[in-house]
């Protein structure tokens, strides 16, 4: 599917969402119209799974005949579904009974059954609880389809989402539906609402471009980046996980055998639903990610809560685009907490900090982590002058990308990435000057292609460019107490160009008799017109 193709779906079905969303704000409706579009993914993943398994005997059914194939052979073999339903499992890791595929949906929604949406509820309480073995408690349950903005009686809502399923499904005839199509289709309608969504976006998506830059330095070797990209991680974490965006990048970095498992969390429910969804609908086995919804700061995850130093997971990548400047209030007995004991608590009014230590200290000793970070963590005092001090001190910043303003939806200030690493061999900082290179749009700002390459490269081989790029001894930083404001090492300031006295006085002296030339020329024609001369 070309580029283009990719495009117009993601068109076509942003223009449907906007038409049939009626009396319900863009956020409410993105849960309805991306749980279809995982219901589209999952059938028809699943269907041709079992249209292999079967072979011969999946069921040609004549073309006037609209019901699913396996619902036909499901009727013709009562007694072998169990057996077939327990092959299917060990193979696609998932099972769909016939009534609730995308198939069989999408018909009852062409004529209208009134029966839908009870179906349809019967459907997303089946995935959640029986179709994997994993269960995915609550994962459609943002999506209230006894809603009043569907309609006031069953009658209307069951109509209502008649038309929807039914836009959908005419939508996706012409394309190719195979996940890569569908992934980039769900991660487009994301980026469509996000944008839509204003401030609130900040809340489940990164950006695509600032996303690659974060990824690609994390699939790089640690210890060596020049050396180029890493074979295998055994583990990636993003704390922050937003819809999984930033974790399906990293995994597409390496291909889909290059991590050995994925983990997230994510504290807004319906944020946690779609990261789940988005994994599943990218091809990621339930048995390969583990997203968990709870608090990152006040560290609820009892995986992350093991004491055991020997058991607790550390993990070969960590990369995050937390809340900026979120603000939280610490407990006393969070100074004992293990995250932040050697370096000290975040302020209040800034928890940037708090999230940076968080996935710090979870890194493995040859790990890399990068982290997207407001500009006031690189020269604020205070507490956090003490926990960027020490983390110089360490050798753990390797080093500091600062990237233009008005990237993001949720706000135009402009944002710095910290690679981190616990075990580093430069022992210098390496500065990046990015602000000035991108593309200005008309409601974000875009970085290029050739913007992202031009860092990823110059992060891999440590490239020195003026007014761009350079590595600063721990001797210079430690004169400048530790702030690591890019300004105090890069400057930006063109320099004047020299002006040449004797050549622009030459170039005057030109002027001068070109213009006495002119004059007497036209003098001549005055006096043989009898009119007075120029002086």
């Amino acid at each position: 599917m070309t580029e283009q193709d990719q495009k117009q779906l993601g068109s076509i079905l942003w223009n449907i969402a906007d038409r049939l969303r009626g009396a319900m704000n863009a956020d409410d409706f993105r849960d309805y119209m991306l749980s279809f579009l995982f219901l589209r993914y999952l059938s028809d993943n699943y269907e041709a799974a079992t249209r292999k398994e079967l072979g011969c005997d999946y069921p040609a059914l004549e073309s006037e005949d609209r019901r699913a194939p396996l619902a036909v052979w499901y009727e013709q073999n009562p007694s072998d579904t169990d057996d077939f339903e327990r092959q299917m499992r060990s193979k696609t890791h998932y099972v769909i009974r016939p009534k609730y595929l995308w198939g069989s949906i999408a018909e009852m929604a062409r004529t209208q059954d009134k029966d839908l949406l009870r179906t349809l509820q019967e459907s997303f309480s089946y995935i959640e609880n029986e179709s994997f073995a994993s269960t995915f408690d609550g994962l459609f349950s943002e999506i209230n389809l006894s809603s009043e903005k569907l309609g006031k009686s069953y009658t209307e809502r069951n109509a209502k989402l008649c038309s929807i399923i039914q836009e959908i499904a005419d939508g996706l005839t012409k394309f190719s539906v195979d996940k890569d199509t569908l992934g980039d289709a769900y991660e487009y309608l994301i980026g469509q609402f996000a944008a839509g969504s204003g401030k609130k976006a900040g809340e489940f998506y990164t950006p695509q471009q600032i996303s690659s830059i974060l990824s690609a330095i994390v699939a790089l070797d640690s210890q060596n980046p020049a050396a180029g990209k890493k074979k295998h991680l055994n583990s990636v974490l993003d704390f922050a996980c937003g819809s999984g965006a930033l974790l399906l990048n990293v995994r597409k970095q390496l291909g889909p055998n290059g991590i050995g498992r994925i983990y997230g969390q994510e504290k807004n429910i319906t944020t946690y639903n779609l990261a789940r969804m988005n994994m599943l609908l990218h091809g990621v086995k339930d048995s390969e990610f583990e997203i968990f919804h709870g608090d990152t700061l006040i560290n609820d995850w009892d995986m992350l809560r093991e004491s055991n130093p020997a058991k607790m997971p550390r993990f070969d990548a960590v990369v995050a685009n937390p809340p900026f400047s979120y603000r939280w209030d610490p407990t006393g007995a969070m100074g004992d907490d293990v995250r932040f004991k050697n370096h000290g608590l975040a302020p209040k009014s800034a928890a940037d900090f708090a999230f940076l230590l968080h996935g710090f200290h979870y890194l493995k000793q040859e790990g890399v982590m990068a982290i997207i970070l407001p500009h006031g963590v690189l020269f604020r005092g205070g507490a956090e002058e003490r926990i960027r001090t020490k983390l110089l001190k360490d050798g753990h910043i390797d080093t500091v990308i600062g990237l233009p303003a008005n990237l993001f939806f949720s706000t135009g200030i402009p944002v710095c990435i910290l690679v981190l690493k616990k075990c580093k061999k430069p022992d210098d900082v390496l500065f990046i000057n990015a602000a000035e290179h991108f593309e200005k749009g008309k409601r974000q700002n875009r970085l290029l292609l050739e913007h992202i390459d031009k860092i990823i490269d110059t992060y891999r081989f440590r490239n020195e460019e003026e007014r761009y790029a350079r590595c600063v001894s721990m001797e210079e930083i430690e004169k400048n107490d530790y702030n690591l404001n890019i300004s105090r090492y890069i400057s930006t300031a063109q320099a004047e160009e020299e002006v040449d006295l004797a050549a622009v006085n030459a170039r005057l002296v030109d002027i001068e008799k070109e213009i006495e030339k002119a004059r007497n020329e036209h003098n001549e024609y005055l006096k043989e017109l009898g009119l007075p001369l120029l002086s």
